[in-house]
């Protein structure tokens, strides 16, 4: 397989009908950049790939152009890392893409099983990625939070982190809000003053209450008071 062979594959499992409604999804991205492959298929493909030693030249090329290469980029490196002693060296290639993400889609699918092996030193490099520069990094950042750091590895600063994320980026503020809103599903009382006494901004305080409020998890009664919430 040739670095072209790799462009190549996933032209030829192209859904036409999917790479219209995808790019729907993502009006941030020219459609001309996206081919269209379903998710299951590519991460079949990566598999392929990661056999061959035409991966090693994919992963340090840099840009992509097209967002399927960038989603196979993430695949691909959490196929070549997954052991607890390997962590520092798929950060250090994470760090190298992290600046190239270019959309929520790619970011959010990263999600690397990795991180559960050495959730302390993870929460380190999100305090430095939620400081970032790149839009999608932050957004990365906070999504790893959200991941794995709302249940047995929460902390109560962890909000205080997220709410100090400050960005006119909507995909940061839709990041922060969606954060806040599994905060109030799986940390309740944690979180509820940051709604009682609002410290958010008001367009985030109230997408986080509107996402909350259509969880299964959170009774009639708490979306009543939640609610009454809004500003």
């Amino acid at each position: 397989m040739t670095r072209e062979d790799i462009t190549r594959g996933l032209f030829e499992l192209q859904d036409n009908d999917y790479r219209t409604f995808h790019a729907r999804l993502m009006p941030e991205i020219d459609p001309e950049r996206i081919i269209g492959v379903r998710t299951p298929q590519l991460r079949a493909f990566a598999k392929q790939v990661i056999k061959d030693s035409c991966a090693e030249e994919f992963l340090q090329e840099l840009p992509h152009y097209y967002y399927e290469e960038n989603n196979l980029h993430g695949a691909l490196l959490n196929l070549r890392y997954k052991k607890e002693s390997e962590l520092e060296d798929f950060l250090k290639e994470l760090e190298c893409f992290l600046p190239y993400v270019d959309n929520w889609a790619t970011c959010d699918m990263l999600s690397p099983k990795l991180f559960k092996k050495n959730l302390p030193l993870v929460y380190e490099r999100v305090k430095h990625w939620l400081n970032s520069e790149h839009t999608y990094t932050i957004r990365f950042g906070i999504v790893t939070l959200l991941g794995y750091y709302l249940e047995d590895a929460f902390e109560s600063g962890m909000l205080k982190l997220v709410c100090g994320v400050k960005s006119e980026e909507y995909y940061v503020r839709m990041a922060v809000a969606w954060y806040f809103s599994m905060a109030l599903v799986k940390q309740y009382e944690e979180t509820i003053p940051y709604f009682e006494q609002p410290v958010l901004e008001t367009w985030t305080h109230n997408k986080a209450i509107q996402k909350a409020i259509e969880s299964r998890r959170i009774d009639e009664g708490t979306k009543a008071y939640l609610r009454s919430l809004k500003i």
